[in-house]
């Protein structure tokens, strides 16, 4: 059994889907969990529930990963409540889906400003605590559009793409500070966008899927948790595929 007490994780938006059951499972190995979202409200009432069914203590705080101000609020304050984060999961992102000759640059920016400027701010911020203590596990989440690519996806597929680099990257620079630095790049899992698609594109995407179903976000949270946790402390710059055989 996987136990994180005495560490403090911080997950960005995780007020549903993957990142909500990845808190969920960190706080129920023991760890202090922080819960973000652009919605404080939602936040809070998120980590209410999960130190309800876990006992573990629950932070909650409003980010919003495309404005560095919001970001370097939020990091103040959880420097200030907990004092540190020792793991840190990046997961909160964005999408505006089009076609590239249909896509508008106020399209493209905002999803490389989301999900990979706004994963370079926080990390950076989050690292302070992790150098001081010598010890930290960061995780960001990419997807199998990475390296696969999808229609009208480009500038989604470029940002998970760049943050394989940004973690392969890190991993070298922090190897030694005893830091580790992965990621994990979901398939098609079961969230709100697949959950709202029409039967046909359903049907569609699971005939691409050698396991015939959906993932859960249960199924990307276990490995997040392997990789916050001490079994892990010899792996860095990996990038751990959960996809039922798709790629």
């Amino acid at each position: 059994m996987i136990h994180l007490s005495g560490k403090t994780a911080l997950v960005t938006g995780s007020t549903r889907g993957i990142g909500k059951a990845t808190a969920l499972r960190l706080a129920e190995a023991g760890a202090t969990v922080i819960i973000t979202g652009r919605n404080e409200d939602r936040a809070r009432e998120v980590a209410k529930d999960i130190k309800t069914r876990t006992g573990s203590d629950t932070f909650a705080v409003e980010l919003d990963l495309g404005s560095r101000e919001s970001i370097e609020t939020a990091m103040e304050r959880i420097s200030e409540a907990v004092g540190g984060v020792d793991i840190l999961v990046n997961n909160a992102g964005a999408n505006r889906d089009a076609l590239f000759l249909r896509m508008k640059y106020e399209d493209w920016e905002e999803i490389i400003r989301v999900n990979l400027t706004g994963t370079f701010l926080v990390t950076q911020l989050a690292l302070k605590g992790m150098l001081r203590k010598k010890w930290g596990r960061i995780i960001n989440v990419s997807s199998v559009v990475a390296f696969i690519g999808n229609v009208g996806q480009a500038n989604y597929s470029t940002a998970k793409a760049g943050l394989v680099g940004f973690t392969k990257t890190l991993a070298k620079e922090l190897a030694t500070r005893n830091i580790t630095v992965n990621a994990v790049a979901p398939g098609f899992i079961e969230t709100d966008m697949t959950e709202n698609l029409p039967e046909e594109i359903k049907a569609g995407f699971l005939s691409q899927i050698p396991m015939n179903r959906f993932g859960k976000p249960e199924d990307v949270a276990n490995v997040v948790l392997f990789l916050a946790s001490d079994l892990s402390e010899y792996i860095t710059g990996e990038v751990i595929h959960v996809n039922g055989g798709l790629f």
